[in-house]
């Protein structure tokens, strides 16, 4: 680090590799779009848009946490994540490169338009006890887990939001330049980094797809109809 051959911010034990360690214990859980819309549905407010938010960036939930009101804008399409919280205290983001813009598709900026209301600032999910942020093992424990086993999922946690996102970035077909950029990972293999940065017109792109998979609007019927003929 000291000689910048590595980013300042990234672990050294990241680079320490035992035999057989690394391998996941179990198989990430992935939502279909149908699952994480009847898991909505079970959801009440504020902690819906959370889910929601969760879903639509991949952002990590210490990053949806300390979201903030003027680091969207709802203009250009884009949210600036630059802060987590962990334990009730913000802080920076992970890495360097969780750092950046994330697209702001307009049918998932209404669902935080119809949020904010009058507010130019502040935090987007303030506790409506202390004011301050949330912890996301409280919220987890009481509002997600009972929301999952109501329509027969497991141990919903946080994370398989941003397990599903990148899922669903693959199912589109986007590029897996863009994904990078899209999930914000820094220490991706090499040859992603060597491509180039993905503009934002590509993420939001291949963001947009993913939102229009898991915020399913009704067609009218009369372009079923047509569309029948």
């Amino acid at each position: 680090m000291l000689w910048e051959l590595m980013d300042v911010q990234r672990n050294p034990m990241e680079l320490v590799k035992l035999k057989g360690t690394s391998k996941r214990l179990k198989k990430p859980q992935i939502l279909t779009p149908e699952e994480f819309q009847e898991l909505v549905s079970k959801v009440r407010e504020p902690y819906r848009a959370m889910v929601i938010v969760a879903m639509c960036t991949g952002m990590r939930v210490s990053e949806v946490l300390a979201l903030r009101w003027e680091h969207i804008d709802f203009e250009t399409g884009a949210m600036l994540v630059q802060q987590g919280v962990v334990n009730g205290r913000i802080g920076k983001v992970k890495t360097e490169a969780s750092n950046d813009y994330v697209p702001l598709d307009p049918e998932f900026a209404q669902v935080l338009l119809d949020l904010k209301g009058e507010k130019t600032s502040g935090l987007v999910f303030p506790s409506h006890v202390t004011g301050g942020c949330y912890y996301a093992g409280m919220i987890q424990q009481q509002i997600l887990k009972p929301a999952g086993e109501k329509i027969g999922l497991l141990s919903i946690g946080w994370h398989v939001f941003r397990h599903t996102y990148r899922s669903l970035l693959d199912e589109t077909g986007a590029p897996i330049g863009v994904q990078q950029k899209l999930m914000r990972h820094s220490n991706v293999a090499t040859t992603m980094n060597v491509y180039g940065s993905a503009t934002l017109k590509a993420k939001q792109k291949a963001n947009s797809k993913v939102v229009q998979m898991v915020i399913a609007q009704p067609r009218p019927q009369s372009e079923l109809q047509a569309v029948a003929v």
